[in-house]
């Protein structure tokens, strides 16, 4: 028997045969697929909306789009044969899947959630990273020993490394000029200036990958040791050894480097290191099966892909339980988070007139109306009238000022597909005979208008006289 078909009985491009049946069988534990962990990241804001989980279901050929913030699936998305990798570009706007059935890469558009693009890669795509400046993607094709670069402006393959037997995981460092590949019996070292490996490192059947924030230590979860294999990334050398459970797969780092969690295959747990020490501060019992992991931006939570269960379960980094457990898709392997997306608020100006006739002094009255189009509520807006010059208006409503030639009217929250109005007159004697057009415009509101073009409009009556107008 050759190497090869004693360290990789996995199926052939094409092949339909469940990940949960090769996970029970063994022949996963043998093949090195890819866990892909989450690049560090910066603490969100307080009060930041939630990030959304792309979770790639191997089974099931489809990616489960989860809102972390009720931990429910908001929408799935079919993409290739066999998903098993799964990656965010920085700006949260695109997602890359690898589709190992296939032998192609999935480009996910966070803002529509459909696939815009399919990129033929190499044999057996599992594993993706995207560099830090989002400009490239490796993906790591097991079938093929090599590692295909993806141009994210083009959408195309710009060169192909060769690297060790059965690339499996991909990592890249803080800085972009490493990547990271875990093949059958070793990691590789990727130089991305000139796409070439520059370093072997061996370690015992590594899986997933976790470099630290400041990029000078990379953890390895290695299968058949049952440990998490340090590595000093200055040297290439291993420093440390630490045992985990059964079968350690994933991993993934906390944004401040504080922790690693690794999966258990065989222990249905997640070992949580800590590395100031470099021991296992905790075990966590997850779902059956647990594949991927990643962390939160913020830290504050753990996603865990549980293979068998078709499952996610949450872990909270502050009391290290389970919180939750997300329904997804079938076989769900891969983890990796997206910002949400900013919330917007389109508004629509409105403005009429009509003429009054007072006890004493006639006058127009103008309705400015602000009509909140979504999708999300308007928090507060700001509409400004200009009047003719030097006209000041009278009887405002509660919000509205004036001064000489302007009004303008403050308003609060609009729920979506609701709309306020708020009304000020102007006396016929200060203004002069003919057509008089005040026009309303959106100065300010919050969050972000996307659609200038309504934010605008105007009314134009006609003043025959002091005592007499129309308004069209």
């Amino acid at each position: 028997m050759s190497s090869r078909s004693a360290l990789h009985p996995v199926p052939q491009a094409g092949s339909r045969r469940p990940l949960t049946a090769l996970l029970a069988t063994g022949a996963l534990l043998c093949s090195g697929f890819a866990a892909v962990a989450v690049p560090s990241a910066t603490a969100a804001p307080a009060g930041a909306a939630a990030p959304v989980a792309y979770i790639a279901n191997s089974a099931s050929d489809d990616v489960s789009v989860v809102d972390t913030g009720g931990d429910t699936v908001t929408a799935t998305v079919p993409v290739g044969d066999g998903p098993s990798g799964v990656a965010v570009t920085p700006d949260g706007a695109r997602v890359y899947v690898t589709n190992r059935g296939s032998g192609s890469v999935s480009v996910i558009d966070t803002a529509t959630r459909t696939v815009t693009a399919t990129v033929p890669v190499g044999s057996g795509p599992f594993g993706v990273a995207v560099t830090p400046d989002g400009g490239r993607v490796y993906v790591t094709n097991v079938l093929s020993d090599s590692v295909s670069v993806i141009d994210t402006g083009t959408n195309t393959v710009t060169a192909t490394v060769p690297v060790a037997a059965l690339p499996n995981s991909a990592t890249a460092a803080p800085a972009g000029n490493r990547v990271y590949i875990s093949s059958g019996a070793a990691v590789s070292v990727i130089d991305t200036t000139t796409d070439t490996v520059t370093a072997t490192v061996p370690v015992a059947r590594p899986n997933g990958l976790a470099v630290t924030p400041d990029g000078t230590r990379l953890y390895v979860s290695s299968q058949s040791a049952g440990a998490a294999t340090v590595i000093d990334t200055a040297t290439n050398a291993v420093t440390a050894t630490v045992p985990v459970g059964n079968t350690p797969f994933g991993a993934a780092i906390s944004p401040d480097g504080s922790r690693v969690y690794v999966t258990n295959i065989g222990g249905h747990s997640t070992s949580v290191i800590d590395t100031a020490t470099d021991t296992v501060v905790a075990t966590v019992g997850v779902g059956a099966t647990p594949i991927g992991a990643a962390v939160t931006p913020d830290g504050s939570e753990v996603y865990v892909t549980n293979s068998q269960s078709g499952t996610a379960s949450v872990i909270s980094t502050a009391t290290g339980t389970v919180t939750a457990t997300v329904p997804v898709g079938s076989g769900p392997y891969a983890v990796a988070f997206a910002p949400a997306a900013a919330a917007t608020a389109d508004i629509d100006v409105d403005i009429a007139a009509r003429p009054s006739l007072g006890l004493l002094v006639p006058y127009l009255t103008y309705t400015v109306t602000a009509r909140g189009l979504g999708p999300d509520a308007v928090t507060s807006a700001t509409v400004t009238a200009t009047l003719p010059p030097g006209t000041t208006a009278t009887g405002l409503s509660p919000g509205c000022t004036t001064t000489p030639g302007k009004v303008t009217c403050v308003y609060g929250t609009i729920a979506a597909g609701s709309g306020v109005s708020k009304t000020f007159r102007v006396p016929l004697h200060l203004l002069s005979l003919g057509a008089v057009k005040v026009t309303g415009t959106r100065t300010a509101s919050s969050p972000a208008d996307p659609d200038p073009a309504n934010d605008s409009a105007s009314a134009t009556c006609t003043v025959v006289s002091i005592l007499l107008a129309t308004c069209a």
